[in-house]
């Protein structure tokens, strides 16, 4: 059994293009919401998202790429290559088929696969790219950034909605700890902010219809929320074996501790009753590594802003904490960056990683209106300072699938 570090972290989120950009918006309590730009949305409900600003695909890779590559695939590699670069790996990696790739997606190549299907529909068969499966399968992301820097070793793509890139470090975090693998370079993408997703969501009743407000439209816990706010971005860690990270004289920034999953076998959309799929997970991740749950100082919540989900996830950690949830912070970043579907888990695993290292809490915004049913504290509107030894995840999709990770500060 091996212990397992971070050495690495890639963020390009609503909130920022780099790590920095992105945690000191969230620690001001930014919105990354606004007016949708990406399209012409003036025949849908929802007139407004978290989109990625600024995104330049040229500084991580060339114009021909960048035209062959979806965007989810474009945020994965920018990520990646922020991670990467921290970490060194990409220079000191020992034997580079013991160094795997595992990216997760909820979706993989929306756009492509709507402009696709236009061209096919209103131009005949000869319209569709050549380049159209590449473009659009889930799997491209973690073969592109295993083909830029050559790691060989295991590679492969989670699809379990919100949960996909929870599973992803899950999972590589297990390779390596069982010796399968000395790194990993993991975490997920989405970019799903098309006509088509918005109709979908919007129609299914699960979306904030705020247009006229859209920074006020998150509010995970707030009495008056009314959805989610749709958001995209890439989130990437790189993962490595205590020994490989030192070996090559890398700097460990934490260690995952902790890693759980369940499935609650019960809807394709809403949570099971009082959260208790997701109580399991929680509860694995604590008994992975014999965490006393007294350690956890903070727990990033799935917390989508949706009526049904926050109260079965405070419902899931009342039950698993007890006394002490009162004593811990149970926060939403979703608050600020919107709902970035696959790529939520890996974004909010590193927002929980740099907030156990740093000692500071990211608010959970737009809280203005008390819910009795959401009464655990989540640092309301404003950043919290406190150290404390353990942050924890949590990630869960529809079809019912449940991730948490558990990370120390080192």
């Amino acid at each position: 059994m091996h212990r397992v570090v971070v050495t690495g972290l890639g963020l390009v989120t609503p909130l920022g293009l780099t790590v920095e950009q992105t945690w000191n918006n969230l620690l001001a309590g930014a919105s990354g919401a606004a007016s949708l730009t990406r399209f012409d949305p003036s025949r849908h409900r929802v007139k407004f998202a978290c989109e990625v600003k600024g995104f330049d695909p040229g500084l991580y890779m060339d114009r021909k790429e960048a035209r062959r590559y979806d965007l989810f695939a474009q945020f994965a590699l920018g990520a990646a290559t922020q991670a990467v670069t921290q970490s060194g790996l990409d220079t000191g990696a020992k034997d580079r088929n013991r160094v795997g790739v595992v990216l997760g997606t909820g979706i993989g190549g929306m756009r492509t696969f709507e402009e696709n299907c236009e061209a096919y529909i209103t131009s005949g068969p000869d319209r569709v790219s050549p380049f159209f499966v590449p473009m659009f399968i889930a799997n491209m992301s973690s073969g592109l950034v295993a083909i830029r820097y050559g790691f060989k070793g295991p590679n492969f793509t989670t699809v379990s909605a919100c949960a996909s890139s929870a599973h992803a470090i899950g999972e590589s975090y297990r390779m390596i700890r069982d010796g399968l693998a000395d790194a990993m370079v993991t975490g997920g993408s989405e970019a799903s902010i098309t006509g088509l997703t918005i109709a979908a969501f919007s129609n299914m009743k699960a979306m904030s219809t705020r247009n006229e407000d859209p920074t006020a439209a998150s509010r995970p816990f707030d009495k008056d929320r009314d959805g989610f706010v749709l958001g995209e971005g890439g989130a990437v860690v790189v993962l490595e074996s205590l020994e490989h990270a030192l070996e090559r004289g890398a700097t460990p920034l934490a260690e995952v501790v902790g890693y759980g999953l369940s499935s609650d076998a019960f809807h394709v959309s809403a949570p099971a009753p009082d959260g208790e799929g997701a109580a399991r997970a929680m509860r694995l991740c604590l008994q992975d590594q014999h965490l006393d749950p007294r350690e956890v100082g903070y727990v990033n919540a799935h917390g989508t802003s949706t009526p049904l989900g926050d109260v079965a996830e405070t419902q899931a950690v009342k039950a698993v904490f007890g006394n002490h949830a009162y004593h811990l912070v149970f926060g939403s970043t979703k608050s600020m960056t919107g709902h970035l579907l696959g790529a939520a888990g890996a974004m909010e695993f590193g927002i929980a990683m740099l907030s156990v290292r740093s000692g500071v809490i990211p608010p959970t915004i737009n809280q203005v209106t008390p819910d009795p049913d959401c009464d655990l504290p989540c640092a309301p509107n404003v950043a919290l300072t406190r150290k404390y030894p353990v942050a924890m995840s949590n990630a869960f999709g529809f079809g019912g699938h449940n991730a948490t990770l558990a990370v120390r500060g080192m």
